[in-house]
């Protein structure tokens, strides 16, 4: 299916974007928050090609795609207006769940959008960490200099891109959200808290303690939720011909001071509290923690909540420039890879071997989704064992201290994100996923799984009835060059003895032509057929023909369709060689005709190879 054709059926299918409160897009699933659960076919949209699984969670109903989510986001965005930067969504009334469910749906709204950014950035670190270690640049030289600029700007300047993706989670305007959070990195305002003022820093009056905005994380998400609330109480109370610019001033004058005395302060103590805090908890026994961090990652990344998390570490790296958490999470991405890898060496699966040797690979760069939901999480035993192979390697990473210096997600192409000072931590964690990943694959090989080797390649053909009575006629012998091209279909003919056409599937019928000649169907399962009763029949402008439907009927095998004068069409000058073609036989490896002689109706005439 097109991008195109799979946005809309998905956009349909969860009710409309009338139902759609907002929506974002991770790496490998559309985030939607929903007004009504209820009005999202979710069973459907799981049968959807293109669409791996349906989950809702955190608040979330959640379309689990895979490595092609940006383009069907973007396709998504040309046919509705749930991508637009002018997106207002509220953040009362509209939000469904508990407070968890919003938080959750709150976060991972702001940071999903910049993943992407922060992998490309972290990996930019890490071999800029590679590079000076093995000397090759030192960060004296202009071309070490820019490039660490790249590779640094996003996170000095993170509040800035966080204040547009707060914006738009929250609906306020996010040019105003930009401004304020650029207010707290301005120049002159990182030079006040490094040389302060004589008599010391304060607003009309008021004192305060300035701290340092550049890379944090909390207050500016704190300042726009608030600045949200701010711009719809002015723009309510102030007239329409100024609020266009009074309502910006307004906000910022009021929010921007009230960041830097009170919100920032405490946004920064809070998150750095709650970096030691769990600091002081891997300091207990890193190897127990950093188990229980790998077992339980990718779980919590099944249930949508690891976003409580994820901004704890990427803060602990704006602020500290390391994390001691997010190593952990690496060895349950490699386990789901390794148990993909082996489920393909044990299984006799053809598809199943294909779809395995797929996941592993993408599992291997970081996209895990493919591999838990098309395969370990689906056959239960190969997920157990990534979960025990993962607690294993965490618990490696919890004891060689491994560290973070850049967000992204963990993967081959990302490993130079865990370079920091000490090459043994690095060097550790290597060996801790190289483990993970062949004790997974060993595991899932000696625990087995049911393999579905009869359920999957039975191949299901579809058979089409005969529709009338009488001597088989070949498709290259009928007297007509449209059906012996096989231009409109592959098929065979039927000599009449009997006018009588009654349906050859369980279907809908799609076509009555005026002249009553020829009909249309489709079966249930997708077969197109084609009935043309008589060779320029058209010509007698349904004179002797009958018919017993109209378009859109329902039929099953053995109703009657039509009924036509054999003699009278035959004096008219007619042959009545019948033509039943499928026209759709590009959905079809092989069309294979009855070798009989003579058939009666709804004995089997085509047989339809899937």
């Amino acid at each position: 299916m097109s991008h195109e054709k799979l946005a809309k059926e998905i956009l349909e299918l969860v009710g409309g974007e009338e139902n759609v409160v907002s929506l974002v897009h991770c790496a490998t699933r559309l985030r939607f928050v929903l007004k009504d659960n209820a009005k999202a076919n979710k069973e459907k949209l799981e049968n959807t090609p293109g669409v791996i699984t349906v989950k809702e969670s955190g608040g979330q109903f959640q379309v689990v795609i895979g490595n092609t989510v940006p383009e069907v986001y973007a396709e998504i965005g040309k046919i509705s207006n749930l991508t637009s930067d002018a997106q207002k969504v509220t953040n009362t009334g509209e939000r469904k769940g508990n407070i968890f469910s919003r938080l959750v749906d709150v976060i991972s709204s702001i940071f999903a959008p910049l993943l992407g950014v922060m992998a490309g950035a972290g990996i930019l670190k890490g071999l800029l960490a590679i590079v000076t270690k093995v000397g090759w640049l030192v960060p004296t030289e202009s071309t070490y200099i820019i490039l660490d600029a790249i590779a640094d700007s996003l996170f000095y300047f993170l509040p800035l891109l966080l204040a547009v993706t707060s914006a738009r989670k929250f609906g306020s305007n996010p040019f105003v959200a930009m401004t304020a959070a650029g207010a707290l990195i301005y120049p002159t305002i990182v030079t006040m808290r490094t040389t302060p003022p004589e008599g010391g820093i304060e607003f009309f009056g008021i004192p305060f303690t300035l701290m340092s905005y550049s890379s944090t994380v909390i207050p500016i998400i704190v300042a726009v939720w608030l600045m949200s609330y701010v711009e719809k109480f002015f723009n309510k109370v102030i007239h329409e011909s100024v609020k266009n610019f009074l309502t910006p001033l307004l906000s910022l004058v009021l929010i921007v001071p009230l960041t830097l005395i009170v919100i920032g302060p405490l946004g920064v103590i809070a998150g750095e509290k709650a970096a030691d805090l769990i600091l002081a908890l891997l300091n207990l026994n890193p190897i127990i923690a950093g188990a229980v961090i790998g077992a339980s990652w990718q779980v919590l990344v099944i249930l949508g909540i690891h976003w409580g998390i994820v901004p704890i570490f990427i803060n602990n790296i704006a602020t500290k420039g390391i994390d001691y958490i997010k190593p952990a999470t690496a060895p349950s991405v490699f386990s789901q890879a390794g148990a993909s890898l082996g489920v393909m060496l044990k299984t006799k699966n053809k598809k199943l071997r294909a779809l395995a040797a797929s996941t592993t690979v993408t599992a291997l760069f970081g996209i895990t989704e493919p591999a838990v939901y098309g395969v370990t999480l689906r056959f239960k035993r190969p997920f157990i064992a990534a979960v025990i192979s993962a607690a294993v390697g965490g618990g490696m990473i919890g004891y060689f201290g491994s560290v973070a210096v850049a967000p992204g997600a963990p993967g081959l192409l990302t490993l130079p994100v865990f370079i920091g000072e000490d090459m043994k931590a690095f060097y550790g964690l290597l060996a801790a996923v190289t483990v993970t990943f062949v004790l997974s694959a060993v595991l899932t090989y000696i625990l087995g799984f049911e393999d579905p080797v009869e359920e999957i390649e039975q191949v299901k053909n579809e058979e089409i009835a005969s529709p009338l009575e009488g001597k088989v006629v070949q498709l290259k012998d009928v007297p007509d060059v449209v059906f012996t091209s096989e231009a409109m279909g592959k098929g065979i003919a039927i000599e009449p003895t009997i006018g009588r056409v009654v349906s050859p599937v369980n279907g809908t019928v799609t076509a009555v032509f005026n002249t009553k000649h020829a009909i249309g169907l489709v079966s249930d399962s997708g077969a197109e057929i084609l009935i043309h009763v008589g060779i320029d029949t058209v010509k007698l402008d349904g004179q002797f023909f009958t018919c017993h439907v109209k378009q859109g009927d329902r039929v099953k095998v053995g109703d009657l369709l039509i009924e036509f004068d054999i003699d009278k069409i035959k004096e008219a000058g007619y042959q009545v060689v019948t033509p039943v073609i499928v026209t759709n036989i590009t959905n079809y490896k092989e069309v294979i005709p009855v070798t009989k002689e003579t058939v009666k109706q709804s004995e089997t005439v085509l047989t339809l190879v899937v």
